[in-house]
């Protein structure tokens, strides 16, 4: 009988298994006795498992939304004339729509960001009202390093606010009141002019809009402050190359505070949400013939509102989310990208991958082996 128990005990513990030889990729991690070569470390990520290899299959993921072209697809009947020319094939790349949270433009992560829209490898911005003004603030005074540990009440009392291990002064938003004020103060005017245009000639209704109301900062600003923030800002880039920005939250956060302060005086100034909606879900249904991807830094607004959109064409072909939320209280933010599937915003189809992680580690190695190793798109592509 002892004999018997310890052969069933035996067979229970090592149990035969199926192999994997030839289905799974072996797991290798780096040698550093090859000497320190950061691509081939990050090529090693893949192999290395955990979150490690989620953020190697996103690197993968990434160039594989950079490398498509029209031309890798087969010609189907429906086919207009143009799309059965190679070489316009050839010049029709995937729409990529990418979304971060505000946190990562108060961090080192806007240089990153600016990188990709001062060379147009992007085509598509979302954003939160901070990842808006954070832009604009750093342009007229500095974020700090600071520590996670400072106590609120004693940095309340030196005016400063504290964004993670970040400080930022009080005086920063002084400074950005000092400047927009007047700026919404010429966007007022030119919307009385609209309306009294409207009346004169007959109208009997008036619909002034902006796609994105802050590109008006570009046409009003002086040109002091123009030279200042040309080479800086994420935004001026993304307005010099004509790549649209949307912020479903303009009015969650300073900016709110901004139209707040200046609607006592005056309650006139209107900013239209339907045909920035109609804008943004337009990025999205009128993207055929190209694949879309959507690259998204953090949860929230920004990665929901890019989600949303691309259920307008039936889902994305490509989606690489990184953020450290998890789906277990059914958040969106913390939600992998097989939900979205189920609600059309993603193709079951598609090249999927979710990196748990901060993206201010994450998204820059991504970037170093994906966008920063392709050549620059130039400015005249992607236009479709």
């Amino acid at each position: 009988m002892e004999n018997l128990a310890l052969s069933s005990a035996h067979a229970a513990a090592f149990k035969e298994s199926e192999s994997l030889e030839g289905k799974c990729a072996k797991i290798e991690g780096y040698d550093f006795n090859e000497g320190v070569n950061y691509p081939q470390l990050l090529k090693s990520m893949i192999t290395t498992g955990f979150q490690a290899s989620n953020l190697g299959d996103a690197i993968e993921v990434v160039n594989q939304m950079l490398d498509w072209r029209l031309a890798d697809e087969s010609v189907t009947e429906d086919c207009s004339e143009q799309e059965r020319d190679q070489a316009y094939r050839e010049s029709v790349r995937c729409k990529v729509f990418l979304g971060f949270t505000s946190n990562l433009i108060s961090s080192g992560v806007r240089d990153t960001i600016r990188y990709l829209v001062q060379h147009r490898m992007v085509d598509v911005v979302v954003t939160t009202a901070g990842g808006v003004e954070e832009d604009l603030i750093k342009c007229l005074a500095p974020t700090y390093k600071g520590d996670f540990s400072l106590p609120g009440a004693l940095l309340r009392s030196k005016g400063l606010n504290r964004i993670g291990n970040l400080l930022v002064p009080n005086e920063n938003y002084c400074k950005f009141e000092d400047w927009i004020i007047p700026i919404f103060d010429q966007m007022l005017k030119e919307q009385v002019e609209e309306v009294f245009l409207c009346i004169i000639n007959g109208c009997n209704y008036f619909l002034f809009s902006f796609l994105f109301p802050l590109f008006a900062l570009f046409i009003h600003f002086p040109t002091s402050c123009k030279s200042l923030m040309f080479p800086l800002t994420d935004l001026s880039w993304k307005y010099e190359n004509e790549i649209p920005v949307f912020c479903p939250g303009l009015t969650d956060g300073s900016l709110g505070d901004m139209l707040y302060f200046h609607s006592f005086r005056s309650s006139s100034l209107i900013i239209d949400i339907v045909q920035d909606i109609r804008a943004m879900n337009g990025e999205a249904v009128h993207a055929s013939p190209r694949k879309t991807g959507m690259i998204i830094l953090g949860g929230g607004l920004p990665k929901h509102h890019i989600c949303n959109a691309n259920m307008m064409r039936n889902g994305a072909d490509y989606a690489v989310f990184i953020n450290t939320a998890q789906e277990f209280d059914g958040s969106d933010s913390g939600a992998r990208p097989d939900e979205a599937v189920s609600w059309g915003k993603i193709r079951g189809s598609a090249k999927t991958v979710k990196v748990h992680c901060d993206a201010t580690i994450a998204f820059p190695l991504l970037v170093a082996e994906t966008f920063a190793t392709k050549e620059k798109i130039p400015l005249e592509t992607n236009t479709l």
